[in-house]
């Protein structure tokens, strides 16, 4: 890989999301504004796991960015499926990003559909008024986030994503135990299921189809990479691969 070949930088929320994909890559840790964050770096390539929500994802794209200068910053992960036929596993890159706390709505170029980001997990309900609303086919928290942090610096942005939850999913109460750091709080949270057994199906599908979701989208990552190996000029079109048809 020559050396001219731009940066690629992934942000994602949580390890457990690209887990697949950098399981065995050298990982660095470095400073940014007064907070250190954890890099992964191989071949081109940096990822940072930023945390869950919208601020936590604009730090951790303020930091890749101010300190590896990529060409191009995607935003990677899960989201949940707001068209009914898509199903846990399958890998996008929406058109669209659009905020749903202003409406503003970005254009990255490239790929097929359009991506909410709500500023905590949806439910049922939301995903069904955001389909309608706005003709959206998934939503996370993070991506529009991360598409302003990279537009305000004047890099490339794209969203890779992956559906871990489909649209008539009854998810765990998850939002009650993302800190104001972004982070999952895992043990409070099992500690918070275990004494409530009517949540275990839902636990135990919620497991299964965030494991599908990794590994799905760490095949769709693995994929862009070799792409980016072989021609950097064809990072872009490749990243639109496996849009909705």
């Amino acid at each position: 890989m020559g050396t001219s070949m731009p940066k690629v930088a992934v942000v994602a929320a949580l390890e457990r999301e690209v887990w697949p994909f950098v399981k065995d890559w050298p990982t660095t840790r470095r400073e940014h504004d007064g907070r250190w964050f954890k890099f992964f770096e191989k071949e081109g390539m940096v990822l940072v796991c930023g945390g869950m929500g919208a601020e936590a994802a604009r730090r951790a794209a303020e930091a890749i960015i101010a300190l590896y200068a990529p060409g191009l910053v995607i935003s990677a992960g899960f989201a949940g499926g707001l068209d009914p036929a898509l199903p846990v596993g399958h890998t996008l890159t929406p058109r669209h990003v659009i905020d749903a706390t202003d409406g503003s709505r970005t254009d990255s170029g490239t790929g097929e559909g359009v991506l909410i980001s709500f500023e905590t997990v949806a439910d049922a309900e939301q995903k069904a008024r955001f389909a309608t609303a706005f003709g959206a086919h998934a939503v996370d928290m993070e991506a529009a986030a991360v598409a302003r942090a990279a537009q305000a610096h004047g890099v490339k942005f794209l969203a890779c994503k992956v559906i871990s939850d489909t649209s008539d999913s009854r998810l765990p109460p998850i939002a009650r135990f993302i800190g104001s750091d972004g982070r999952f709080h895992a043990l409070q949270f099992l500690v918070h299921i275990a004494v409530r057994p009517w949540h275990w199906r839902g636990v135990r599908r919620l497991a299964n189809d965030s494991l599908r979701a990794a590994q799905s989208l760490g095949i769709s990552l693995e994929q862009h990479k070799r792409v980016l190996q072989e021609n950097q000029e064809s990072v872009l079109p490749a990243l639109s691969g496996r849009d909705l048809k």
